[in-house]
């Protein structure tokens, strides 16, 4: 036990002015007097590590002798065990700091530092909003927020496991959603992949899951496939009586086969009737966010029978923006649902025909009627090459094939539109 120098009865001697620099109890503890004023300060003096250090110890007379006193043993006992008080002063304020911003996060709403929902936000901000287009990236965040932040996102990244993960995967699933449960399963790998990168986990747990979910079953867009149905298709269409625009959309749609977003949102400012070609930007392209920005715009060649319903609709509609406005704002195309209301209309139900379907309907007969190459066939329906160094390379976009090809499809359109009796055949 060190030796007592002090008394209170000193302490409450002291005068103001008084000319002692510092009052000594033993043991390194002394209060160091201000003689301008103000209160006085106890500190120690100690040696940690062959280097002399002063602590503070708090102000006289809020902290009076005894507890100046406590305060210097709980420092000698944490040098004792080889700490150094001040180091430990400094943790324990950051942890005291931690909490009360952690408070403050949880008053405010938000997710505890390192937990699934903050690393996982920090994620879709940082790296998939940049990777991925909006829509893409908002029905990401939807689906985290339904089916994972309710029980993972206040859990420490690095302390879930696979069976946790399943469990909210077993819920999507048990909805009867498998292809759902499976695209949550991959968002939270990239987000568990993004929290090891950035040192707040060490594994991604789903890893183990590769087989714990039932697959998916893949349904391919409805399409009509026959030739004579086909036909039967064209006639209904073109007998449609609705909008004259939604006429116009129905009958390009198999002429031009592209994405139902692109047909619907086209601009008149993309197409040149006399060179017969639609340009579509590559932002409105079904691309990655780099694709959107740095990719080449996709050129359409048109046919014949293509440029002459774009004349016929440019009378309607070509003093706007829009090929196909919609009814309640010019700025607006018409919709999907408007496109799939027009076929059911005409006696096509949803298991046999979808707007989507006119795609998989010239992609099928093109190759198995026109024998048409199919590298030709994918770069009309703008299809990206599989690998990444055939995109890297391979810039053909076999535009003057292209051009044959949709005046060829296009003429046999009008065949089975006809109801004359179609040969395949093969072409050079």
């Amino acid at each position: 036990m060190p030796r007592h120098l002090l008394t209170d009865l000193a302490l409450r001697g002291i005068k103001p002015g008084d000319p002692r620099k510092r009052l000594t109890d033993g043991d390194g503890l002394y209060l160091l007097l201000f003689v301008k004023g103000g209160a006085h300060g106890w500190r120690l003096d100690y040696s940690h590590a062959g280097r002399r250090k002063t602590l503070s110890l708090g102000t006289y007379p809020d902290t009076t002798l005894a507890a100046a006193r406590r305060k210097a043993d709980d420092a000698r006992r944490l040098l004792d065990a080889g700490t150094d008080p001040s180091d430990a002063r400094k943790a324990t304020k950051a942890e005291h700091q931690r909490q009360r911003e952690e408070q403050a996060r949880e008053d405010a709403g938000l997710p505890p530092p390192g937990s699934f929902e903050a690393v996982a936000r920090e994620w879709l901000d940082a790296v998939h909003g940049h990777k991925v287009s909006s829509g893409h990236a908002e029905r990401t965040r939807i689906r985290l927020e339904q089916t994972v932040f309710p029980w993972l996102g206040r859990l420490p990244l690095a302390q879930i496991g696979a069976p946790q993960v399943l469990d909210c995967l077993r819920r999507v699933e048990g909805r009867g959603t498998v292809e759902t449960a499976h695209r949550v399963k991959q968002a939270c790998g990239q987000v568990f992949r993004y929290g090891i990168a950035t040192g707040r986990c060490e594994r991604d747990p789903t890893a183990d899951l590769r087989d714990a979910l039932r697959p998916v079953i893949v349904r391919h867009h409805a399409a009509v496939l026959q030739p004579q149905r086909v036909g039967e298709l064209l006639r209904a269409v073109d007998g449609y009586e609705g909008q004259p625009v939604t006429r116009a959309a129905l009958q390009l749609a198999p002429l031009l086969f592209q994405r139902p977003g692109e047909l619907r949102g086209a601009e008149w400012a993309e197409f040149d009737l006399p060179a017969a070609t639609w340009t579509i930007p590559p932002h409105r392209m079904k691309r990655s966010i780099q694709g959107k920005v740095a990719g080449p715009a996709h050129v359409v060649p048109l046919s014949r029978q293509a440029v002459d319903i774009l004349e016929e609709l440019h009378a309607l509609t070509g003093r706007g923006r829009l090929l196909f406005p919609g009814l309640r704002s010019r700025e607006r195309p018409i919709s999907d649902m408007t496109m799939n209301a027009a076929l059911r209309r005409l006696g096509f139900s949803a298991d046999e025909m979808t707007s989507h379907g006119w795609r998989a309907m010239a992609r099928t007969l093109i190759a198995e009627r026109l024998g048409i190459a199919p590298d030709v066939i994918e770069a009309q329906l703008a299809h990206a090459v599989p690998d990444a160094l055939g995109r890297a390379y391979n810039r053909t976009e076999f535009l003057d094939q292209r051009r044959q090809m949709m005046q060829l499809w296009a003429d046999y359109l009008d065949r089975l539109r006809a109801g004359a009796q179609v040969l395949p055949f093969r072409t050079a």
